[in-house]
């Protein structure tokens, strides 16, 4: 399997990969909350311009995805968190899923690997997050990994269905 940087000619792929995963979500437990307002399609196509859409294959199948970057998309300034950074010195998490058929397959563990490769190949100091509260399966594999956790707070991003969300952080 190779963890990559995703294309632009991989944009109708990795929509169709999220689009897969959410109505998995919708059929079963939708424990990140998403729907069709989430992910979108302008919303990956903006994080592939930027160089933070990556992508997990096994052949020509996209089998995970994730978006790293240094927006945390809401105030992470009310963390708990054990070591003080600023914006810049840590690498977000978003937009982390598997393909359904994956499940339960370790696809998750290499992808939180390998974005802590990313992250330290890049030469930023941490690895920081958050996850819906009720995301067991998240919050577990984060802490599998080695992630801490530093609080559940309302980061201010103004979603009424999930007002508070668990912040974790891996400090390298």
């Amino acid at each position: 399997m190779i963890f990559t940087r995703c294309r632009k000619t991989q944009l109708q792929q990795v929509f169709g990969f999220y689009r897969e995963v959410v109505k998995h979500l919708e059929a079963t437990v939708n424990y990140p909350k998403w729907d069709d307002d989430r992910p979108t399609a302008q919303g990956l196509s903006d994080a592939i311009d930027h160089g933070e859409l990556y992508i997990l294959t096994d052949g020509d199948e996209i089998v995970g995805a994730v978006a790293l970057g240094e927006d945390p998309e809401g105030d992470y300034g009310v963390g708990e968190w054990s070591v003080s950074l600023e914006r810049g010195e840590y690498l977000t998490v978003h937009l982390f899923a598997v393909r359904p058929a994956y499940a339960r397959r370790g696809i998750g563990n290499q992808m939180v690997r390998e974005c802590i490769r990313v992250a330290k190949e890049n030469g930023y100091r941490a690895i920081r997050l958050d996850t819906v509260p009720d995301n067991h399966p998240a919050n577990a594999l984060y802490v599998k990994n080695g992630f801490t956790y530093a609080g559940t707070k309302d980061i201010r991003r103004g979603i009424p269905q999930i007002p508070v969300f668990n912040l974790y952080e891996l400090n390298f």
